[in-house]
């Protein structure tokens, strides 16, 4: 989506030139840091690699994230979080989550530290994707039962409305109705728009996502990445398996991560979806399938609008 992008990045390039003692004060006793240089693209925040001399003298790279202001420090926070719950779901798929915190050097300047892969450029595997991706919606169970998650997590830069709900249809319409007053925040009002999401909320939503839960059917609550388009995936050259990042999570149902790959825009597409379900079956009612994918791919065509001021394509499609 970088074509889309063409503002600053808010945090400023210095937070990505100095070794913060808070940041070298989170990894293993005896270390010091030896060199930080910019690594990586985001839009949000400021990425870098930074190499350490461990206690035995060996030389050890992290990966360093940066952030500023208050949302910064519960984007760190969420990312923290959201990462933790799928390294400890499915170890291997996601690097490493060390920590978050505050540098001592600038209380306004915050930090996600994690461990550091050189990562392969273009889409990673049809067939080991689309399995560790299901691996992780059957392996992460929500601690309450419930819809949500116990933390604000960020979708880019905007917030997610993540309180815990007992069914996948008010949790749906409560993100949807947050996704919108942010898109309307961004881009101005529409009354179509307006309009639309009224029939989505009374007619769309309850028609596509209370079957899922009616009767004898049930969906359990799946940790999901959130925002796993391909810009977040990757494959680990040192071991060949593929990795996500960047991740934003909530329990939700767990075809919904399938959304992200519907729009031609992120390139993972319908071999993708099929392969998944090669590893998780689709729910109930199968012939409602493709029009959840469609309902779950409006969320994530609102979220692209509410991100670039000035830019109405999004809002056509």
């Amino acid at each position: 989506m970088a074509a889309e992008f063409d503002g600053e990045i808010d945090v400023p390039e210095a937070a990505i030139k100095i070794i913060d003692v808070n940041v070298v004060g989170k990894l293993p006793q005896g270390t010091t840091g030896k060199s930080i240089v910019a690594h990586g693209a985001s839009y949000w925040t400021r990425t870098a690699r930074l190499l350490t001399n461990q206690e035995d003298g060996s030389e050890k790279p992290y990966f360093l994230k940066v952030s500023i202001g208050q949302r910064g420090k519960e984007m760190m926070s969420g990312e923290f979080s959201s990462m933790t719950e799928i390294y400890n779901a499915v170890p291997g798929f996601a690097p490493i989550p060390i920590a978050w915190g505050t540098y001592a050097s600038d209380p306004d300047i915050h930090f996600f530290l994690c461990s550091f892969h050189e990562m392969s450029e273009g889409l990673p595997d049809v067939q080991s994707f689309s399995a560790r991706v299901a691996e992780l919606h059957r392996k992460g169970k929500s601690p309450t039962g419930k819809y949500g998650f116990p933390c604000t997590t960020f979708q880019g830069n905007l917030p997610q409305d993540n309180h815990w709900t007992d069914t996948w249809e008010e949790f749906y319409i409560e993100g949807m109705k947050r996704m919108l007053k942010l898109e309307e925040d961004c881009q101005g009002p529409s009354q179509e728009l307006t309009e639309l999401s009224t029939a989505m909320y009374e007619k769309v939503i309850p028609r596509l996502l209370r079957p899922l839960e009616t009767g004898p059917r049930q969906i359990e609550p799946c940790l999901v990445h959130g925002d796993l388009w391909s810009g977040n995936a990757a494959t680990d050259k040192a071991t060949n398996e593929p990795l996500v990042f960047d991740a934003c999570c909530f329990y939700a149902h767990n075809e919904y991560e399938l959304g992200s790959w519907r729009p031609a825009r992120y390139k993972l597409g319908r071999p993708y979806v099929e392969a998944y379900h090669e590893h998780f079956p689709i729910s109930a009612p199968v012939e409602d399938h493709d029009d959840r994918n469609a309902l779950y791919s409006i969320r994530f065509n609102l979220h692209a609008s509410a991100s670039y001021p000035g830019n109405k394509l999004f809002r056509t499609m």
